[in-house]
């Protein structure tokens, strides 16, 4: 089985409610992957590596509000696990400050599954 190969994942979970188009929200994305990533590899380096090696397997999920984004981020930050709280500048399409993203780990599934689960795919 392909999924037997990975055992890290990186997540990055994005708001539907906010009105960004398709290259706004891959930005969002991105900053999310690359924050994340920054803050995990200060923490946890070897699962940085390890995601690396394994192929850097990403998963985007979705949720439909900031209350739904926020919820997930505390339950990331109570099992210590790393993550990026995107916040937008509003220079384009969204007010200044609003949440846009959660990037989570690469972490180890065990820790990230139970968690995100049960998000519907972006």
């Amino acid at each position: 089985m392909v999924n037997e190969i990975f055992k890290f994942k990186q997540v990055i979970i994005v708001r539907t409610d906010l009105p960004m188009k398709k290259g706004k929200i891959a930005a969002q994305v991105a900053h999310a992957a690359v924050s994340a990533m920054l803050q995990t590899k200060k923490i946890k380096n070897k699962w940085v590596k390890r995601w690396l090696d394994e192929g850097q397997k990403k998963v985007i999920l979705k949720v439909k509000s900031e209350e739904e984004i926020l919820e997930i981020k505390n339950l990331i930050n109570d099992k210590n696990l790393p993550f990026a709280l995107i916040r937008d500048k509003g220079l384009t399409q969204i007010p200044p400050g609003s949440i846009t993203a959660l990037g989570i780990g690469p972490c180890p599934n065990e820790l990230i599954d139970p968690i995100t689960r049960k998000l519907p795919l972006l």
